[in-house]
């Protein structure tokens, strides 16, 4: 419990019956508009700020309490200090929905698109004809729908990793689905990467769970004619249940693909049982990494065709561009 939600409890009884309940609601902040509507004159908001009964936030939003707002405060001090019709969105929706997994800075809040305010400090203004229709209900504080919020994201994306990156994300933590994700985008009529985000829906909503493995059966295996292998296959190990990345079953060969930039001790030896455990099932078990399947597809490709091949395959890899190395 944080100092704001002790002092909060103290001070409420202060508060007009009306204010005290939006208060409660809005984790001890108001707008000077919420008290004026509840009974308090101008005067009286203005007593409460220099006697240090409540603590301004932003121009015309205050906290009730004496201490440090915590970050709900905040939260709804961003959407006040906007005004009618905010709501959280982008990193911030991501955020309270479990897009992601760390607070960010600044606060984003949308506002509806005829609206032109300036933003608080520590609040960054979105604006979008869409913000009503794209609220998702029953929400405390207001934020928009997860498929908002993945739209949101992606549009802002700097590069196209970032975007598989939101939405492979938002699949992978069972936020949404291929339905509510394509009703979304229908509902836009301007939406930056919607060509690949088709492709990527289908591919997220078939068991792509990374960034790294949409890369692998695009780039690597679809790109260079290699056989559609299974995805993220189940499978029961000496440490328990798992799932193997890619399983090509016809030709007893894994390919695990490892995004992670570092490698600690203990998920290396993760790495090694299963392994091993693929090994005792008689599967051959190839691993690659960012470097492998971003920078170096066609070499990836060349080898998981040789591999494929000594294993019974009879195809060969055809070359995915002038200057792709599969020969």
């Amino acid at each position: 419990m944080s100092v704001g939600t002790l002092t909060l409890s103290g001070m409420v009884s202060e508060l007009p019956p009306t204010l005290r309940y939006v208060s409660q609601r809005q984790q001890g902040v108001v707008s000077r508009a919420q008290a004026i509507r509840a009974g308090l004159s101008p005067s009286m908001v203005k007593f409460r700020v220099r006697s240090s009964r409540w603590q301004q936030l932003h121009p015309g939003v205050y906290a009730t309490f004496t201490g440090p707002p915590g970050r709900g405060g905040w939260l709804w001090a961003a959407i006040l200090s906007a005004g009618p019709g905010a709501v959280l969105s982008h990193q911030t929706a991501a955020e309270l929905q479990g897009l992601t997994d760390k607070p960010t800075r600044p606060i984003h809040v949308t506002v509806p698109g005829q609206r032109h305010i300036v933003a608080a400090t520590g609040v960054f203004l979105h604006r979008s004809g869409r913000a009503v229709e794209a609220v998702q209900g029953d929400t405390n504080p207001p934020r928009t729908r997860v498929e908002e919020t993945v739209l949101d994201l992606t549009q802002t994306a700097a590069n196209f990793d970032d975007v598989c990156g939101w939405v492979t994300r938002a699949f992978a933590r069972d936020l949404t689905d291929e339905t509510r994700l394509r009703g979304a985008m229908s509902a836009r009529m301007r939406l930056r990467w919607r060509a690949d985000l088709d492709e990527l829906i289908k591919a997220a909503a078939g068991g792509d769970h990374s960034v790294l493995e949409f890369r692998y059966d695009r780039d690597v295996e679809r790109a260079h004619g290699l056989p559609e292998s299974s995805r993220q296959v189940p499978f029961r190990g000496p440490s328990g249940r798992g799932r193997r990345d890619r399983v090509y079953e016809q030709y007893g060969l894994v390919v695990e693909l490892d995004g992670r930039l570092a490698h600690p001790a203990e998920t290396q030896w993760k790495d090694k049982a299963r392994d091993n455990a693929a090994a005792v099932d008689r599967l051959q078990t190839l691993r690659y990494g960012w470097t492998d399947v971003r920078q170096h597809p066609c070499g990836t490709a060349i080898q998981v065709a040789k591999v494929l091949r000594a294993r019974g395959w009879d195809g060969r890899p055809r070359r995915c561009s002038p200057g792709c190395l599969v020969p």
